[in-house]
């Protein structure tokens, strides 16, 4: 009985026309071979199961194949291309660099780097794979060797993590970057294997199996080994489901029917179906983001391409999508998101995700009640509520021979109003009661004259001209406010000293940074203050630095340091200097 290799061994290609998904780095390196224009070194960068060290030997064996075909391809029948394929060759080296990480390793490489391949004209090509793992000093150590090797020697580095590497081996290198195998690619390359092994398989299965993959060629391989075994040759959707730990797509179409007609009972119950399962609450979560994404690509033709589910889906999704609105859509996502965030924080699991349930299924009654004019958004009005009736005013009394509008000057102006008796009572539900008598109202245009004549009286304050000695004054008086109310800063104040620039402007010129600090906290009381004082809305200052322009009392209260004390000494008593200048003593200023 043969011993059973894994597919992913098994179907590993054997040249470049075999490799799947990365015709962009296949293509150029087939043109480097076939132009005689090889680089010294190649670095092969990208996700994990992508072709990285499958494409670094079939271009080691290529180069060193004696009968290249016109297509650049290696023709596995002369000596070198059999023994490559046999594991024997000696102008292969393969090192795994997660091992082989140390200064040591690296130095041994460089010493098998200085011996010539046993063929004249041949190279010799080194494998480094997880190239990463190196440390600094191995990278360090390898670093003039990879510079400028041996004319007969070719390095292939490989690496699913690209910025480890450092840069100075990334400028000694040409790059290639692999990039995820697509799911139509792997769904073509399984189709293949499965029937070269006779293995039945449904296409929509090989669609779940690429999918779970993630563009990992060697995954799906060692899934869909896993699931042949367990099925006995027979792959359908629903075993692949099964054993894939998936969960039906159709399960989020029901959900959302029940939550588009708002049946929180139905999605509960289906939910709890989910979790008898097995099915972990983030996944269900996960999985209807994932759908609901897919309606929303589908709501709109220029991105229908990025849709990738079961083509048996693919029109259930389109007929689905045309009944939920893009809101709905939107807002769900929001929702799932932050519950999907929360889970793991969350005590009860199951409870976390229905409370989820429950809002997305009163989710679009939300949303109706917030986009209608009725709404809830409306201020309510109290029903029955009448407007309020103003009593109709009689004509005002008459005066002989006065206007009737103005009483006499000795006459002081009052507003009388008198109540009157009502002519009729109705009933409840009759007319509202009528006056019967007129209302005296007098001297409003008495009281009207007299509010315009004090307006025109008044007499409108002009500002006052902004001279030194008001400034000063007003300077000072604000100080005093804060030294009244214990404010550190009145200090800053009393030593700046004011410079008038014009009839608005003046200048603030204090002695350091830390009195500008103290002046400039008291910006916006300080404008107050002026304004106030001057009546001008114009006035305004700017605050300067000038180390030399220092109160008189400011330099009295500032501590001498040491050097100065010793100066100030010396100054009175000059024998200590001629002390220590015989003694040679050293101050410590």
């Amino acid at each position: 009985m043969d011993k059973f290799i894994v597919s992913a061994r098994k179907y590993r290609p054997q040249n470049f026309s075999t490799v799947v998904g990365q015709e962009h780095i296949t293509t150029t390196l087939k043109n480097a071979i076939r132009n005689n224009q090889l680089a010294h070194a190649f670095l092969f960068c990208g996700p994990r199961g992508v072709g990285k060290t499958t494409c670094a030997r079939i271009l080691a064996k290529t180069i060193n194949c004696e009968n290249l075909t016109k297509s650049g391809e290696a023709c596995n029948e002369c000596h070198s291309c059999v023994s490559f394929n046999e594991g024997t060759s000696l102008s292969i080296h393969e090192l795994d660099a997660a091992s082989n990480n140390s200064v040591d390793d690296i130095r041994s490489l460089v010493e098998q780097v200085r011996i010539a391949p046993p063929q004249t004209g041949k190279y010799k090509v080194y494998i480094i794979d997880e190239v990463h793992m190196l440390t600094t000093a191995a990278f360090n150590a390898f670093l003039k060797t990879l510079e400028e090797p041996p004319s007969y020697a070719i390095f292939i580095l490989a690496t699913t993590e690209k910025h480890k590497i450092l840069p100075t081996i990334l400028s000694r290198c040409q790059i290639f970057d692999f990039k995820r195998i697509t799911t139509n690619d792997t769904v073509s390359h399984l189709l293949e294997i499965c029937e070269k092994e006779e293995i039945i398989a449904e296409k929509p299965a090989l669609h779940l199996i690429a999918q779970k993959s993630e563009g990992c060629m060697r995954d799906a391989l060692s899934i869909l080994d896993k699931i042949v075994s367990l099925t006995n040759g027979k792959l359908t959707y629903q075993n692949s489901l099964e054993h894939l730990n998936i969960l039906d797509a159709d399960y989020y179409f029901k959900m959302l029917a029940c939550m588009q007609a708002q049946d929180l009972a139905g999605a509960l119950l289906l939910y709890d179906d989910i979790d008898r399962k097995g099915f972990e609450g983030d996944i269900v979560i996960n999985g209807f983001i994932e759908f609901l994404r897919n309606l929303l690509i589908c709501q709109d033709t220029k991105v229908a391409s990025l849709l990738e589910v079961v083509e048996t889906f693919k029109k259930r999704y389109h007929e689905e999508a045309a009944k939920v609105s893009i809101s709905y859509i939107i807002s769900s996502l929001n929702i799932l998101n932050e519950f999907e965030i929360n889970y793991r924080s969350a005590r009860n699991k199951k409870l976390h995700v229905e409370l989820c349930l429950i809002k997305l299924c009163y989710l679009k009654q939300a949303l109706e009640l917030s986009s209608n004019d009725t709404g809830v958004g409306k201020k309510k009005q109290v029903d029955g509520l009448k407007p309020l009736a103003f009593r109709i005013l009689a004509p005002m009394e008459v005066r002989e021979g006065k206007n009737p509008a103005v009483p006499p000057d000795d006459e002081e102006p009052k507003l009388i109003i008198e109540a009157l008796p009502v002519v009729e009572q109705k009933k409840i539900n009759g007319p509202e009661p009528v006056v019967a008598a007129p209302t005296r109202i007098t001297a409003l245009n008495k009281i009207r004259k007299q509010y315009s004549n004090a307006n025109e009286n008044a007499v409108q304050q002009l500002p006052v001209v902004l001279e030194t000695e008001e400034l000063s004054k007003s300077w000072s008086a604000f100080s005093r406010q804060l030294k009244d109310a214990k404010n550190p800063a009145y200090q800053s104040f009393e030593r700046a000293s004011l410079r008038l620039i014009n009839d608005n402007n003046f200048e603030v010129v204090c002695g350091n940074n830390l009195e500008l600090k103290f002046i400039d906290q008291q910006r916006i009381s300080l404008y107050e203050h002026l304004q106030s004082w001057f009546n001008n809305k114009s006035v305004s200052y700017n605050i300067k630095i000038d180390e030399q322009v220092v109160n008189e009392s400011y330099t009295e209260d500032i501590p001498l340091n040491s050097r100065q004390q010793f100066q100030k000494m010396i100054e009175q008593y000059p024998l200590v200097q001629e002390l220590k200048d015989r003694l040679r003593l050293e101050l410590d200023y």
